[in-house]
């Protein structure tokens, strides 16, 4: 198809007027080239760097596939995080928004079971979820997938690292053999390989280059000593950048809750994201972070996985990854929509063997530069310009946006100008204000009403 134009394919008509109303007119390089594909009924394997477009992709896909006049569930989308979950069904809502009576349901660990249990008695035609709670569901009988046209994998590398398999073994066997295939990645490394060609039939693979426009990310590379060397490297190179918003990327847990730690010892503004915190811990970080009240996140590569922050400043390796398309993909976080970015590289003796490998995948030689002076570290260190405010109340409760905007402004209140971000869960809210007017923003909630209910808020910051 030499077209990029939406209009070119076999949409739906109700899709193309939604897409045209979304602002969406032309096709990113993975949609013009899996959607042809895909809208024939053929399995796709296709790989492209994050920010690609890959969501809608197969979002449109499984939503022209749907009837909705069935209701039952014909589409399953397999995350491997909640994180990425909720993106991917919040963007099938949105290109859906022309399909009456369609009902898309998010089923996740992290969160409780019984609303999963009732929402799964009412019925679903798309189903977005992890497969550990997918399991769950299917093996104790409150999940059906006899009807299912279409099953999704989206980043099949991340579900396997984090010991998924059995969890995919058990859902696979479960899905009806005649359907569709769609496996969307950012890297795809040879242990996905045994389940693409199990799964899929004479698929279309399709590959959209991953590198990245140099003239939005520079990329500098700094040789430390030891452990103790890379954290003081950091923390110079932090003081250098003086970013609004960094991600630092660590290969273990470990490695998160000490360089986290020893951040924090020194003043800066930090969180840590890894596995094992609660996923009240993780959306709250996340939230955060998003809301710009956090300017540093210290994370592994599966716990960021799913991570959607716009205007990322810098990121920072504090390890050399072991696979080149992972350290593309890490990367790829900063500098986008033509937005300039840094990524800054850590790498010790040791990892000689990963610059090689890194210089034969990017083409070019690492040259170490040196490090920023210690004189750096003089500077006094960036805090946020904006605090989190968490409410407890949210949809559940009927709050919505315009009820939190209205009472933040409302009289002796703050500016609307003063407002970031609004996100609102079943049963709670976060709302992003200047930090300097933050004591203000949350006198207002907490001695104010909402719906004509008091509710409690804290500040974060």
């Amino acid at each position: 198809m030499q077209s990029t134009d939406f209009s070119q394919l076999a949409l739906n008509s109700s899709l193309l007027e939604n897409l045209n109303s979304l602002g969406y007119l032309e096709m990113t390089p993975i949609q013009a080239q899996s959607l042809p594909p895909i809208l024939e009924g053929k399995d796709v394997i296709a790989q492209g760097k994050t920010g690609s477009g890959k969501t809608a992709a197969f979002a449109l896909g499984l939503l022209n596939n749907l009837d909705v006049k069935k209701f039952r569930v014909q589409s399953l989308v397999l995350c491997p995080t909640r994180e990425l979950a909720d993106q991917v069904a919040k963007e099938i809502r949105k290109l859906a928004r022309s399909i009456h009576n369609i009902k898309v349901l998010t089923l996740c660990g992290g969160t409780p079971m019984g609303p999963q249990i009732g929402s799964l008695e009412h019925g679903a035609h798309i189903i977005v979820g992890t497969p550990g709670r997918i399991e769950d569901h299917l093996s104790r009988g409150r999940l059906k997938l006899n009807h299912l046209n279409t099953l999704v994998l989206d980043e099949a590398d991340r579900m396997l690292e984090m010991g998924f398999q059995s969890a995919l073994d058990l859902i696979f066997s479960l899905c009806p053999t005649n359907r569709q295939n769609l496996l969307f990645s950012a890297t795809f490394p040879e242990e996905v390989k045994p389940i693409a060609k199990r799964l899929m039939v004479d698929p279309v693979s399709i590959e959209v280059a991953s590198t990245h426009d140099v003239n939005t990310i520079s990329q500098t590379f700094f040789k430390v000593d030891d452990n103790r060397h890379r954290s003081h490297a950091v923390r110079l190179l932090l003081q250098d950048a003086n970013s609004e918003s960094t991600v630092i990327f660590c290969t273990t847990k470990r490695d998160v809750q000490d360089l986290a730690h020893d951040l924090k010892d020194y003043g800066f503004n930090v969180l840590a994201l890894h596995g094992d915190l609660e996923q009240r811990d993780r959306d709250q970080a996340l939230v955060r972070f998003a809301n710009k009240s956090v300017s540093i996140l210290v994370a592994t590569d599966v716990a960021a996985r799913g991570l959607d922050i716009e205007n990322l400043d810098t990121v920072i390796n504090y390890h050399i990854s072991v696979d080149p398309e992972i350290h593309l993909h890490r990367i790829g976080r900063t500098g986008r929509a033509g937005e300039k970015g840094q990524a800054f590289s850590l790498f010790a003796e040791k990892e000689f063997n990963k610059i090689g490998k890194l210089e034969r995948f990017l083409d070019f030689t690492i040259e170490p530069q040196p490090l920023p002076d210690n004189s750096v570290l003089d500077k006094p260190i960036r805090q946020p310009s904006m605090a989190t405010l968490q409410i407890d109340g949210g949809k559940k409760q009927k709050v919505r946006a315009g009820d939190i905007l209205g009472a933040l402004t409302s009289e002796g209140g703050i500016k609307g100008s003063n407002v970031g971000k609004i996100q609102i869960g079943d049963n709670w809210a976060y709302v992003a204000v200047d930090s300097n007017v933050a004591d203000i923003a949350l006198d207002k909630i907490s001695s104010g009403k909402l719906k004509g209910r008091s509710f409690r808020a804290r500040k974060f910051r």
